[in-house]
């Protein structure tokens, strides 16, 4: 199955889960910004975005894989092509 991959910058410690929207990093290219309700400690906040994405997304969270990043902000998951991205 084709995948596309989607680059995130994660903001861990949020009072709610919330999509920020698109931003533009000198690095990594066009990146999505997400708010994430968990604490960055032992995996919590990339088990929540995995989980938030997955259900954003409205696919199962099998089909979410985080692929770099794990102890970084900016991370790097793949998805199914074809999904609808949000604005």
């Amino acid at each position: 199955m084709p995948v596309v991959k989607l680059t995130v910058r994660a903001v861990p410690n949020a009072k709610t889960s919330a999509i920020l929207g698109w931003e533009e990093d000198p690095l990594a290219g066009r990146v999505l910004k997400v708010r994430i309700a968990a604490p960055p400690v032992d995996g919590k906040a990339n088990a929540a975005l995995t989980a938030f994405l997955a259900e954003t997304l409205g696919l199962s969270r099998s089909k979410v894989t985080l692929e770099k990043g794990g102890t970084s902000r900016l991370k790097q998951f793949t998805i199914p092509d074809g999904t609808a991205l949000p604005e």
